[in-house]
């Protein structure tokens, strides 16, 4: 059974920022909701204030360190998948360099990277738990900082990358403010309003109710108006009983074809966002997301099959016509191969995923030399209107192109047959880029296959797969830039729970091979540490250190070995 945890934190006395009146009876007022009145587990709704008592032996004043150890000891042994966290915070917020953070109460304005904590690696760390995540933020602006003001963009451009539910106090070009008369901050003031007297039961009723009661709140004390910022990734989502799951997909795989609701400032509207003026809401699609290239390399003995049929079809032409043609053919399948076997600049690849067998592939192992020859006829087409063999987009001009020529002309006929084969040859291009983890591009090479082509219903078919794909690879590499995010160099204990992290990404996903590089590089970094401590005499250190490899990484068996060579040391000394 999924539980629900909350985390409330609010700072007033902060020790290099001027002192907020009300953050703390803000997470207070939070905490004492869900507890008093919504009846979750008071063990399960931490505080951390300037005066709330430690949580068993740990501190919970809020400083940078105490609030990662918090989320770090419950990820590691407290929270499961599909358990439903509130995450409360009211202090200030900055943006700096394009980044926002959050400002603990040791926070110190010269030195933000240093001492701030980065939204980023808040949201991955629960991102990276499983959580089903609703994430509020009261930030009040840092003035008389380096920092600029403007906070809040970004968090929503990572809610959405993510897919954590967040809500923002106010827009980005707006500012967040206090009430004595109130005794809290207005957003938060709204909010336990919502909660305790407004009837509502998911997110979308608490986001229409923010929406409306915190600007009249402003006014009716007169204060400048505050418009909160909200996305959600379901609007149905209950907010007091976790979700239950009645599938088996692992937590971070989502259905592409799921739109999700946010409520966005203006400065927002560059993102691809379809509006709706009458009330602010927008639908965003999660087709905008973009996917880093990493190129795997496959088998050779894809490119010596494909080689030796290219050798044996060529051989049963002899003319000098079929040899020109031919090398143009040879010129089309060397740059396919380049696209599958490209020059990576990086040791990251990514296991290949086999791509569906088009139309046109099949035609070319089974065809025998009539197919051959139509395939060169078509490709001369193309050289012919010095539209590119290799392009999807030229492909699909040189199609549009031939559609015109009508049944009772003459190349009518030769023109149907271009078209199937350049449509197999678009499809052909779309699957060497999937497989090379380019799904965006393969998406939109296939989405050029049209309906009255005989490959569609195949096209659309991959189109889903790669969807799918796609999204598996953003969340399993977003899991490793989480696991990146903990290492501390020259702390073996970091890199070990590294490798913890990057062990969630599935064999059979994309990006497990990327992962399994990662995990091996840093079990090396392991052993070269407990060498270093082996080398001052640290001969107990360097144990200790050693047995931090974990199996089936590839410095395991090296520091079995070292483990026994120091353990004979320590009792010969």
């Amino acid at each position: 059974m999924a539980k629900l945890w909350a985390i409330a934190i609010g700072i007033n006395q902060y020790q290099y920022f001027q002192p907020l009146g009300y953050a703390q009876a803000d997470a207070e007022g939070i905490r004492d909701f869900l507890v008093q009145q919504a009846g979750w587990t008071k063990e399960q709704c931490l505080l951390m204030t300037d005066s709330s008592v430690p949580i068993k032996d740990k501190p919970t004043l809020p400083t940078k360190h105490n609030i990662l150890q918090l989320l770090e000891d419950l990820a590691a042994h407290s929270w499961q998948p599909q358990d439903q966290l509130w995450f409360f915070f009211s202090g200030y917020g900055i943006n700096y360099k394009g980044q926002d953070y959050l400002i603990p109460v040791d926070g110190d304005s010269q030195r933000i990277s240093e001492t701030a904590i980065e939204i980023r690696q808040l949201m991955q760390t629960l991102q990276i738990a499983g959580l089903s995540v609703l994430l509020l933020l009261d930030f009040n602006r840092a003035f008389g900082t380096q920092a600029n003001s403007c906070i809040g963009e970004e968090t929503i451009e990572l809610a959405q990358e993510l897919q954590i539910s967040t809500i923002l106090s106010c827009q980005s070009e707006q500012f967040s403010h206090e009430s004595s008369e109130l005794g809290h901050g207005f957003f938060t003031a709204a909010l336990l309003e919502a909660l305790r007297y407004g009837n509502i039961n998911n997110l979308a009723g608490l986001e229409s109710y923010l929406s409306v009661r915190t600007p009249e709140l402003c006014q009716h004390h007169w204060r400048p108006i505050q418009n909160p910022v909200t996305f959600t990734t379901s609007p149905q989502q209950s907010l007091f009983l976790p979700e239950q799951s009645d599938t088996e997909e692992p937590p971070n795989i989502l259905d592409l074809n799921e739109n999700f609701t946010a409520r966005a400032a203006p400065k927002l509207e560059e993102k691809p966002v379809e509006h709706n003026t009458s009330s602010q809401v927008a639908q965003v699609s999660t087709e905008s997301n973009t996917v880093p290239t990493d190129s795997p390399i496959p088998t050779k003995k894809q490119k010596t099959t494909s080689n030796s049929l290219f050798a044996k079809s060529l051989l049963l032409w002899g003319t000098s016509t079929l040899v020109v043609s031919g090398l143009l053919l040879l010129v089309f399948l060397r740059n396919q191969s380049s696209q599958i076997f490209p020059a990576s600049k990086n040791n990251g690849h990514v296991t290949v995923v086999n791509p569906l067998p088009s139309n046109f592939a099949l035609e070319k192992r089974q065809g025998g030399n009539s197919n051959f020859q139509e395939t060169n006829q078509a490709i001369l087409e193309l050289q012919k209107m010095s539209l590119n063999p290799n392009q999807a987009s030229d492909l699909s001009k040189a199609i549009a192109i031939s559609k015109n020529i009508k049944i009772n002309e003459a190349g009518y006929k030769q023109a149907q047959k271009n078209i199937r084969i350049w449509n197999n040859m678009i499809l052909d291009l779309a699957k060497n880029r999937a497989a090379n983890m380019e799904y965006d591009s393969a998406i939109a090479a296939a989405q050029l296959v049209k309906e009255q082509d005989s490959n569609y219903r195949e096209a659309q078919a991959a189109i889903k797969q790669w969807q799918l794909l796609r999204q598996q690879y953003l969340s399993n590499k977003t899991v490793l830039e989480a696991a990146q995010a903990l290492i501390r160099p020259e702390q073996a204990s970091t890199y070990n729970r590294a490798i913890e992290v990057a062990k969630r990404i599935p064999q059979s996903q994309p990006g497990f091979t990327m992962a399994q590089e990662s995990i091996n590089q840093w079990s090396r970094e392991i052993i070269r540490l407990a060498k270093n401590r082996a080398d001052n005499q640290q001969f107990s250190s360097a144990i200790a250190t050693a047995t931090l490899a974990p199996e089936d990484t590839a410095a395991y068996a090296e520091a079995q070995e070292l483990i026994q060579q120091w353990q004979q040391k320590i009792q010969r000394n």
